[in-house]
């Protein structure tokens, strides 16, 4: 059964995901806004049963160039997706924090071949 939690305890423990992050990298972060819907919608020809707890949308650093017309990049986060797993408030906290830190890792041009060899899978 699915962890109960509201949109501001979800949100703040984002927040509290996100200055887990070593300031140094925080403030290399730029360009980046975080969302959070409740699911994952598949796009057509994906497996409709796909489920993701997170996901980024953009540019990784590594890739950038000087593009002036680069629309602000996205994390999303996938409220519902994350409660079904998690049994516990500190379960949620950690999953979230798993999640936002696995997807800024995206944003820094980090693979999910590398996050999961180093337990940010």
């Amino acid at each position: 059964m699915a962890f109960p939690m509201s949109d501001e305890e979800f949100d703040a423990a984002a927040s509290e995901a996100l200055d887990s992050i070593p300031q140094r990298l925080r403030d290399m972060i730029d360009n980046v806004v975080i969302f959070v819907e409740d699911r994952y919608q598949p796009e057509p020809g994906e497996d409709p049963d796909t489920v993701l707890l997170g996901l980024y949308e953009g540019i990784p650093l590594t890739e950038r160039g000087n593009e002036p017309w680069a629309m602000p990049d996205r994390i999303m986060l996938y409220k519902e997706a994350i409660l079904d797993i998690c049994s516990t408030r500190e379960e949620v906290v950690d999953q979230v924090t798993i999640t936002v830190v696995h997807e800024v890792a995206h944003f820094f041009g980090i693979d999910d071949a590398t996050l999961h060899r180093l337990g940010w899978g």
